[in-house]
This record gives structure tokens, sequence and C-alpha cells, in this order.
């Protein structure tokens, strides 16, 4: 009898995994929400997805499909792509024969392989109020006779409460080096003297992506209304669930000429569940915090020009993955006047979904609303080429599926009753521990 139940135990057991339902397949009419694709030409197409799409959809987009407008259409392949930076991360630039050109400090940099449009130089950061020309030249070989590629203001401004900027702002190039001769000279009225600024400021260089490469992002919210606060000028938001934020921009008004340095200080707090909070529910919603500046320095010091400014913070905020969040954005004024911001806004990276249309296609519609599914598996995504003359593809206002019917529940018993299953199993441990017992009594018996 004991084996006989062992067996009937591992028998419920292999029936609950045969039992296990496969994943659904996409319907359109099982997905509550859809967008409709408007597409003008044949070909590689692709949509920027706006932030309207996350919250509705399942997470990761999983649940994405497109669907041509006539029922019972197969559904149409896609990739997802997000603006980043190609493979490019910020790389060092070796400083070569460093020393000085008269009262002037030179150098070459040994630039890394491929197109750059920026470097940055590190500069001594204990030296502070100084105006410099940086004149570069680039060549393949070192010496400094190359083609001339400009001169270019460097500034620390710190006794003016101001801002730094050691960037030299070229034109796509990719010249193996780069000749720097440094001209430096105290800001009037600071406190470092001329006699600081030696060949041992320049403490090395970065080379951060070039421009094209540099990511697109789109806009998630926006507001003008900013409430003053003791020394703060404070933003509010609230970001739906899955709503990535990414980057906070400030737009100021064209009238404003003044310039500024601040600090910017992003805090997100979740949502609470709709029902009672566990204890994991509270930890899960301390804030979270980013710090930034923002700034701008437009002025003529030294008989030279400076224009420089930063008017957005990167903000990449876990905070509402998986549920709302309240966003503050606070730009810290100390005794300043609050600045006259026209909008502060939350952007996400640029993400587009692509797809080939076929010439004689018909309207196409991107569904989403359906948890149960899983992501798509295809070979239209592993081989996935982004063409440069890919057409736009516009997505329309979202609405509720017209034709939206809730799928029927096609698990087998066991998954929609798995209590069941456990029940079985307990009763068949009890008796396995009965016929156990027994069998111990009647041993000791013939003993």
């Amino acid at each position: 009898m004991m084996r006989h139940a062992a067996i009937a135990g591992l028998l419920l057991w292999q029936a609950y995994g045969q039992n296990a339902g496969q994943p659904p397949v996409a319907q359109p009419e099982h997905l509550r929400y859809m967008r409709a694709l408007k597409v003008s030409a044949a070909g590689q197409a692709c949509a920027v997805l706006d932030a309207a799409v996350f919250p509705h959809a399942a997470s990761s987009l999983k649940d994405v499909r497109i669907f041509p407008a006539t029922l019972g259409a197969h559904e149409v392949p896609y990739a997802i792509t997000m603006s980043e930076a190609v493979t490019e991360q910020t790389q060092a630039a070796r400083v070569l024969n460093l020393g000085g050109e008269g009262s002037r400090i030179a150098f070459d940099l040994e630039m890394p392989a491929g197109p750059y449009t920026s470097v940055m130089l590190e500069l001594n950061p204990a030296l502070h109020d100084f105006i410099a020309t940086a004149t570069v030249t680039g060549d393949d070989t070192p010496g400094g006779h190359g083609r001339s590629l400009g001169s270019f203001t460097l500034f620390d401004l710190d006794s003016q409460h101001l801002s730094r900027d050691t960037t030299l702002p070229l034109a796509e190039s990719t010249f193996r080096y780069l000749h720097v001769v440094l001209s430096v000279a105290p800001v009037p009225g600071g406190h470092t003297a001329a006699a600081n600024f030696r060949p041992q400021m320049v403490q090395g260089a970065e080379v951060p992506p070039s421009r094209q490469a540099q990511v697109l992002y789109t806009p998630i919210a926006e507001t003008s209304a900013l409430d003053n606060v003791g020394r703060e000028s404070r933003a509010s938001f609230h970001v739906p669930a899955r709503v990535p934020v990414e980057r906070v921009s400030f737009v100021l008004p064209g009238s404003f000429n003044g310039n500024f340095s601040r600090d910017i200080r992003i805090t997100a707090t979740t949502d609470p569940p709709a029902k009672g909070e566990t204890e994991d529910d509270l930890r899960a919603r301390y804030p979270e915090q980013l710090s930034g500046a923002i700034l701008r320095v437009h002025a003529t010091e030294a008989g030279r020009e400076i224009r420089t400014e930063q008017l957005s913070v990167p903000a990449l905020l876990g905070a509402n993955l998986q549920r709302g969040a309240t966003v503050q954005v606070a730009i810290e004024n100390g005794d300043d006047q609050p600045l006259p911001i026209a909008a502060v806004r939350l952007e996400m990276r640029q993400r587009k979904i692509c797809f080939d249309v076929a010439p004689a296609a018909g309207a196409l519609n991107l569904y989403y609303g359906d948890a149960r599914l899983e992501a798509p598996v295809y070979d239209y995504a592993r081989l996935f080429s982004a063409s440069a003359a890919a057409a736009v593809a516009e997505l329309g206002p979202e609405q509720l599926n017209p034709n939206y019917q809730p799928p029927a529940d096609t698990r087998s018993f066991t998954d929609r009753h798995p209590e069941v299953l456990w029940i079985a199993l307990i009763i068949v441990i009890c008796v396995l521990g009965a016929v156990a017992v027994r069998a111990s009594k009647n041993v000791g018996r013939s003993a």
C-alpha cells in the first residue's frame, strides 16, 4: 500500500507539471488598448513610442503587438530601439610632451580611435579664477603643425559664484593627435596669482561620445507651475507606473540673459499600494534622491567672450518602475532671486518601434494590454538593422479596443485550483505516514 501511495503522489506531481499551461498566443481581440499606426510609404518604418504606452502595457512592453486592421491577419514582427550613444563611452586621451611655449602651456593629446566632437581638459581643480584661450591643431603625427581646429575659451569664475568650463567644443574630427596651446591669465579680482598657472595644471583629458552619437529624448511631462519655498523653487509631477524618467530639462524665456549656476535636487517617492502596506512596501516608499546642476555663463572677461550653458540633468529614476511616483524637482536658489523658469520637463530616452510595411499593406494598429503575454521572439528583431531611409510612422491617440473580449481562462484545472493538488499531496503524505507507523508497529510485534 505504501508503494501505491508513493506512486500516486508522483503521478499527481507529474500531472501538475504536464498540465502547466502553455503561454497564451497574442490575439488582437484580447488586447485592451490600441493605437492606429499611420505610415505613408512601404519599406521600413519607425514610430516614436510616447509615455502614454507604458502605463497600460505590461512591464518591458512585452505585450505590445502590431496587427493589420483586417480581422484574422497575422501579427507584424517588429523591433524596439532605444536612443543611445551607440557603443561609445567617455575615453581618456593621453597627455604627451607637456611643457611651456614662452608664457604659454603646450602639450599633445593622443586621441582614441574614431570620431570625436569635444575634449574635456582636466585642469587642476584647486586652481580657480582663471580665463584661458586654447588654440588647437590636429594631425596624425604629434608635433603641432597640422590643421587648425580653432581657438576656444576656457574659464573658472569661482569668485563670481559662477561655473567652470574646460571643454574644447570641436567640429567632428578623427585626427590621431591634437596639439593644444593654452594662454592662461587670472580673472581680474580673482584670488589666484598668474604664477600658479604652470604646465602641471594640465592633469589629463577625456573624450565623450561625439555629438552625432548622443542620446535623443522624448518628453514625458512638462509644467510651468513652480512654487517658491524658502530658498528653493519647486516643480512637482505625478508619473504613472512603468514610465521611465531619465532626464530633467529646464526651459528659460528668450528674454532672460542672466548668468547663473544652481544646484538641482530631484526626489521621487512611489505611490502607496491600493491596500494595506507591508514592511517591504513601506521600505520601497523611501524617497529616491538625485542631484545635479544647471548653469549659464554669457560674459566677456579680460577681453574674451565666454558662452556656455547646461540646462538639463541626467536623472535615471527607479522609483516608478512598478507603481506610480511623485517626482519633485527643486532648484536651490541660495540668496539669489528665483530663475524665471518657463518650463520644467521630465524626459525619457527616445524609444522607437520599427517594422516593415509591404507595398499593398492596409492599415496597421498597435495593440497592448494583456499582462498574460510573454515577449515575442521575432527573427526580424534578431536580425534588425536600422535604415537611415526609414519612413516616419505616427501613433494615433490611445483608445480602448472596440473589439476587446476578455480572454478565456485556458489554464488547466490544477493551474486554476492549485490548492486541490496540495490537498491531495497532503492526503498522500498522511497516508504514507500512517502506513509507516503501522508497519513499524508490526515490525515491533514480530520482534
